[in-house]
């Protein structure tokens, strides 16, 4: 997985850059459950790498690139990322669609984004119930509202990979729009979800948090699948710093 050494304003800039000349894209923001879901499947791997901008969602992947002498500058989530591009719409008069989220909660970010930047035109809201796709017509309905809308900015909270599969369909019918697949972006923009302290989220502990208020869903995600799997990518870079090492000094 190749994952762009970019900034957050870095993205906010590119994303400027390519909505004014008429250009749209896709972002991923990957972290350790997306990670070892693409190192499982090819063609999860290739949802990933095939969006233009991947930028590291979780802190692990910023270890790994340092323990690599390849360093990431920062994490970029998307959770702030619903914040910055909101921030970005509002002075350029893009039109914003939030879908994902239970019900009710998209309706919420959309109030809050825009309680923070007044000049932000939220165009559409849609909450698909869970498995939408798997519906006769579900993601055809889903599809169409987004269409219709029009906006310039997407934000798809659905999960990994559903909300990709989803983006990188939309992208065909909407190629001057630019989607992030965001996660729980529009639940902790909404409030309804709170987010770890500052620094936890510096540390690498944000999993931490979220798992001591949504134990019964997230325990096994990240104890039992997640953490192994950080551990054992970590090792690996550790073991190829140490051969590139060895190497150098022969």
């Amino acid at each position: 997985m190749c994952v762009d050494p970019l900034t957050e304003r870095q993205v906010v800039e590119h994303v400027t850059v390519e909505l004014n000349a008429g250009r749209g894209g896709r972002i991923v923001t990957p972290n350790i459950d997306i990670c070892r879901a693409a190192a499982k499947s090819p063609e999860l791997c290739h949802l990933v790498n095939s969006a233009d901008l991947v930028v590291a969602d979780g802190m692990p992947l910023v270890w790994a690139s340092r323990l690599l002498g390849t360093p990431l500058p920062e994490r970029v989530t998307g959770a702030d990322l619903i914040w910055s591009l909101s921030k970005a719409a509002a002075r350029h008069g893009w039109p914003v669609y939030l879908l994902g989220g239970p019900p009710g909660v998209a309706v919420a970010a959309a109030r809050e984004l825009s309680a923070c930047y007044p000049m932000l035109h939220v165009c559409g809201v849609d909450a698909p119930p869970y498995r939408f796709e798997e519906k006769g017509g579900g993601r055809e309905r889903v599809r169409r509202r987004v269409v219709t809308a029009a906006p310039k900015l997407v934000f798809a909270g659905l999960g990994f990979p559903r909300q990709d599969e989803l983006i990188a369909r939309l992208g065909q019918d909407l190629p001057g729009t630019w989607f992030v697949g965001c996660g729980a972006a529009i639940a902790f923009a909404a409030g309804t979800v709170p987010r770890a302290p500052g620094w936890m989220r510096g540390a690498g502990l944000e999993w931490a948090f979220r798992l001591a208020g949504e134990p019964g869903r997230l325990a096994r995600r990240y104890l039992v699948d997640d953490l192994p799997f950080a551990v054992r990518m970590l090792a690996g870079c550790l073991r190829r710093r140490r051969r590139h090492a060895a190497k150098a000094g022969e």
